[in-house]
């Protein structure tokens, strides 16, 4: 059975840090892309970053660009997302999903391709 479990989330202010971290089972994640998608009220959820398997290709929505960090380790079948800088607009549900992509060029973005889920944790930056 596959899981996917996310963890880090919390109540910041604006300009503070949060390091989530989501916690996979039941699947190689070497076989995997994997990234993070948020949902804020009332809004659909988007793309916010990923990265292959292999860790030689990242992508980042521009909104975060310059701001997180995806990261990931296979061995402890972990993935990260350092979010520094936050401001009132990246309050959401994080979402950590993974892709069965074993490219070492590509990463996709679109959440219909990401097969497996996690049930997410809600992150509010205060202004």
């Amino acid at each position: 059975q596959v899981q996917l479990v996310e963890s880090g989330g919390g109540l910041v202010q604006a300009g503070g840090s949060l390091n989530l971290s989501c916690l996979t089972s039941g699947l190689s994640l070497k076989n995997y892309a994997m990234a993070w998608f948020r949902q804020a009220p009332g809004e659909e959820r988007e793309f916010v970053a990923a990265i292959n398997w292999n860790r030689a290709r990242t992508i980042y929505a521009d909104s975060v660009k310059g701001r997180f960090t995806i990261s990931r380790d296979n061995a402890k079948n972990t993935v990260a997302l350092q979010m520094n800088s936050l401001k009132p607009a990246d309050t959401a549900v994080y979402y950590c999903a993974a892709d069965f992509n074993p490219s070492t060029v590509t990463v996709r973005t679109s959440t219909s391709v990401y097969e497996y889920w996690g049930q997410g944790t809600r992150v509010t930056v205060s202004s």
